[in-house]
C-alpha cells in the first residue's frame, strides 16, 4: 500500500500557494454546502485580519473588523433566515456573541494588543463556523447505488487520534466525501486502529497508519469475510457531487482543485495501491504540509488522493514527533457518531 512520489510541480497547477487555505477550520468551514453570502462575508473579513496581524498593520484590521461588525447588524435577518428553524434561537446568541467580541477585538487593536486580537479572532470564527454548519439544510447529495453496502457518514465526526506521542483531534467531511470518511468513522468505532503501528513516517510529507497484523493490507469484513475496498472519492471544487473511481486528472480535469485540498498541515486522507484508484481500505495517513515541498494547489496529491478531513488541533507538535513503529494507541468518536449510516 504506498503513495506516489512527489515529483515537479504539473504544470497545469495554478493556485498561488501565498493564496491557499492553510488552516484546517477554515478549510472545513468553507467546504459546508451552504451559500449565504453574508455569514461568508464575515467569515472572509475575520480570516483577512491573520496577515495584516503579522505584519502589525492595525488599520487594515480595524477595518476588516467594522465590515464584519456591521454585516452581522445589518444582515441579521438574512443570516437567522439560512439557519435550520430548530438552531436559529442558538444561531442568535452567537451572532450577539460575535459583535461582542468584535467589540472586544476592536478595543484591542487600539491598544495593539497582538495576542488578544488573535485570541479573539479565534473565537469569532468557531462561533461563525457553529453558525455556518447550522445552516446544512439536510444531506446535499445521493451517494451512488454501487456503494450502498459500505457505511457512510452523512455529516460530520470529531474524531480523538491518541498516539504514543500525544493525541490529535480531527473532523472529518462526510458532506464531501461520505464513503471514504463513513468507513474510517466505521473503523474507529470498531476498535480497528488502536494499536497499530504507523508504517510510514516522512518528514515533510506523511504519516501512514491503519495496515492490520497478518496478510492483508486492509480491513477483512466479518460479515463477508471479504477486503472492504473504498473507492477514490473526490468532491471537485463546482461539484454538487463527488467523482468517484477516477482521478480528476485522468478525468481530464488538470485545472480543477478538491473541495478538500492538500493544503494543511495535518490534512488526513485516504491511502491505496498506486495504481488502483478503488484499492483503499483501512489504510490512511497524515499529510505533513510544507508549503516549498508541496505547494498547495501545486502538488501532485490534490485530485489523486482523498482528503477526508482536517487536524483541529496542535497537530504539528505531536505529528512531528511520529517515527516509524509509535503507535495509535487509542482512536475515539467524541461527536457526531449518529451522523455514521450503516448499510442496510
Amino acid at each position: 500500500m504506498v503513495l506516489w512520489t512527489i515529483g515537479a510541480a504539473p504544470a497545469w497547477a495554478a493556485l498561488p500557494a501565498g493564496n491557499a487555505i492553510t488552516d484546517g477550520k477554515a478549510l472545513l468551514r468553507y467546504s459546508l454546502p451552504i451559500d449565504n453570502v453574508p455569514i461568508r462575508k464575515v467569515q472572509s473579513e475575520v480570516e483577512s485580519i491573520a496577515g495584516s496581524l503579522r505584519a502589525k498593520r492595525w488599520s487594515p484590521v480595524a477595518t476588516s473588523l467594522k465590515t464584519a461588525d456591521r454585516t452581522v447588524t445589518y444582515k441579521r435577518n438574512q443570516i437567522l433566515a439560512a439557519v435550520r428553524p430548530d438552531r436559529q434561537e442558538a444561531a442568535a446568541q452567537k451572532l450577539d456573541q460575535i459583535s461582542e467580541t468584535i467589540a472586544k477585538a476592536q478595543a484591542a487593536v487600539e491598544t495593539k494588543n497582538k495576542s488578544t486580537v488573535w485570541e479573539l479572532r479565534r473565537e469569532i470564527l468557531d462561533a461563525v463556523g457553529a453558525i455556518e454548519a447550522d445552516m446544512v439544510q439536510g444531506f446535499p447529495f445521493e451517494v451512488p447505488a454501487q456503494y450502498a453496502n459500505l457505511p457512510q457518514l452523512k455529516g460530520r465526526a470529531t474524531i480523538e487520534i491518541q498516539t504514543s506521542k500525544g493525541s490529535v483531534t480531527v473532523v472529518v467531511d462526510g458532506y464531501s466525501a461520505p464513503v471514504t470518511a463513513g468507513n474510517f468513522v466505521d473503523l474507529v468505532q470498531r476498535g480497528f486502529y488502536d494499536g497499530l503501528p504507523f508504517t510510514r513516517a516522512e518528514d515533510s510529507y506523511v504519516l501512514q497508519f491503519g495496515d492490520p497484523a497478518g496478510p492483508a493490507e486492509g480491513f477483512i469484513d466479518p460479515k463477508n469475510n471479504e477486503y472492504r475496498a473504498i473507492p477514490l472519492e473526490i468532491l471537485a471544487s463546482g461539484d454538487k457531487e463527488p467523482t468517484y473511481g477516477i482521478t480528476l486528472e485522468d478525468a481530464g480535469r488538470y485545472g480543477d482543485l478538491p473541495v478538500l485540498p492538500f493544503s494543511s498541515y495535518g490534512a488526513l486522507a485516504m491511502a491505496r495501491p498506486e495504481p488502483d484508484p478503488d484499492g483503499g481500505s483501512s489504510q490512511v495517513f497524515f499529510f505533513l504540509f510544507e508549503p516549498e515541498l508541496t505547494p498547495a494547489g501545486a502538488n501532485l496529491l490534490d485530485g489523486r488522493y482523498a482528503v477526508f478531513g482536517y487536524s483541529i488541533s496542535d497537530a504539528k507538535a505531536v505529528l512531528d514527533k511520529i517515527r516509524p513503529g509509535d503507535q495509535v494507541v487509542k482512536a475515539t468518536v467524541v461527536d457526531g457518531l449518529e451522523n455514521l449510516v450503516q448499510p442496510s
